[in-house]
């Protein structure tokens, strides 16, 4: 787990449906390793789209203490391991605790989280890392998987109202997160 200010914490860990040799942009098209991210909110301990391989539980159970345990999900296919989260530490997935805000956007099924106090926003699908150690906007054939919604253009749209959040970090599920420069970085993916 690496700290990135304190009690907000970032992981990576394979996903057990990756495939290695997806064409390009393709929805297969995604690295093995997915991020996660773990937030000690002032009344909870957050997780948010948790993938837990057994060598991480004696940390996660150190950071828990005995403490509330809210998980959260960025979109639906990102269940991983909530329901293990949620049965170790007899966890809910609401209500919202303070420090987290929901930002839905419309159309996509996706809710992304701002983190005020370390201004980070967690992204699940719909915002990726680059692979330069920047974002962008995820392949156009993602959003074919998802028939109720619309295209990037559409997207660009949705996500634009984000630039009004001033984002340090940017913490994605995809490729690398943006450790600070978050709010260019953001600027920058809107922009492709």
């Amino acid at each position: 787990m690496r700290e990135i200010v304190p009690g907000l914490r970032y992981w990576t860990a394979p996903h057990p449906s990756w495939e290695p040799g997806a064409e390009p942009e393709s929805e297969g098209d995604w690295p093995e390793q997915v991020g996660c991210v773990l937030f000690e909110a002032p009344d909870a301990v957050v997780f948010i789209d948790p993938l837990v391989p057994d060598s991480l539980w004696p940390d996660l159970d150190e950071r828990v203490a005995g403490r509330r345990v809210v998980v959260l999900t960025t979109i639906r296919w990102h269940g991983r391991s909530r329901d293990a989260v949620l049965e170790r530490y007899g966890g809910t997935e609401g209500p919202m605790p303070a420090g987290v805000e929901p930002i839905p956007v419309e159309g996509f099924g996706e809710t992304l989280y701002w983190l005020p106090e370390p201004r980070a926003l967690v992204a699940g699908d719909h915002l990726i890392g680059d692979g330069e150690g920047g974002a962008r906007m995820c392949p156009s054939r993602w959003l074919d998987e998802m028939p109720e919604t619309g295209g990037l253009e559409d997207l660009r749209a949705a996500l634009s109202p984000l630039l009004e959040l001033p984002v340090e970090h940017l913490l994605l599920s995809h490729w690398e997160p943006v450790i600070g420069g978050g709010r260019d970085a953001l600027a920058a993916a809107l922009r492709r």
